[in-house]
């Protein structure tokens, strides 16, 4: 499978995508025992697993957890973060792991890149009989005005890049050996500073950080800027960034 251009910007975006992303609502832990099936015993594929960032939630369900990533950065801060994880190199249209062999297949913040026909065959084939495909991604809330100024900051440099916003990964469903089962969406918060859960969170972004040094460096000046003269976030220890988690369910027929 070709990596897409902008996916590029995460071999340099690696640390930032630590400490930038937010975690999962309590509710994510809920929705992978009762829908996805994750329970101690179970054997579960995490495709696209990045630094890991959505393995503690996994953890939090139970389950022998296989992670595939093929950004060697993020796959090393993976291994480094959750030595017991079996990191393997791959891709979502490539798995390295025999038919049938896993009880579920999950994509945290991923599908996005990997929505083709080619892809979800491939998942479908690793799952046994009535596994149960997840995607989860968290999306910011952009009814919040701050919020909706800094997408405008990023989307204007976002090209043709694959996003969960757009709606397109849609187009891979429905898809054979596969139905729709369950879909939630439930309120979710970045707690931390504006640094780390505005500027890095930004900085973070794939586009963003494959970005020349001085475009990078506009855009820093920008969401500095946007911090600076918005009260909500300026002169706080910690701020609240507002995402809804969206979750949904494929069971294989």
């Amino acid at each position: 499978m070709q990596v897409h251009e902008q996916s590029k910007g995460y071999h340099r975006g690696a640390s930032d995508y630590v400490v930038g992303r937010p975690g999962y609502p309590p509710e994510a832990v809920d929705w992978l025992r009762d829908v996805i099936g994750v329970r101690p015993g179970a054997r579960i594929l995490e495709v696209g697993a990045g630094t890991g960032k959505f393995v503690p939630t996994l953890q939090a369900a139970g389950g022998d957890i296989i992670a595939v990533e093929p950004i060697a950065e993020m796959r090393e801060q993976l291994q480094s973060a959750f030595p017991d994880v079996m990191a393997l190199a791959g891709s979502a249209d490539a798995i390295p792991l025999a038919d049938a062999s896993v009880d579920a297949v999950v994509c945290a913040q991923a599908f996005h890149w990997f929505a083709t026909p080619e892809a979800v065959a491939e998942m479908r084939r690793v799952l046994k009989p009535a596994g149960v495909l997840g995607l989860i991604w968290n999306g910011r809330d952009e009814n919040v005005p701050w919020v909706a100024t800094l997408s405008e900051i990023t989307d204007r440099r976002e090209g043709d890049t694959p996003r969960y916003r757009t709606g397109a990964w849609r187009n891979a469903f429905p898809a054979p050996g596969f139905e729709l089962v369950d879909e939630r969406h439930v309120r979710n918060a970045h707690v931390g500073t504006a640094e780390q859960v505005v500027l890095k969170r930004t900085m973070s972004v794939s586009f963003i950080a494959g970005l020349p040094s001085e475009e990078r460096a506009d855009v820093e000046r920008e969401v500095r800027d946007l911090i600076a003269r918005t009260p909500e976030l300026m002169g706080h220890r910690e701020i609240a960034f507002p995402y809804e988690t969206s979750m949904y369910a494929y069971r294989a027929v």
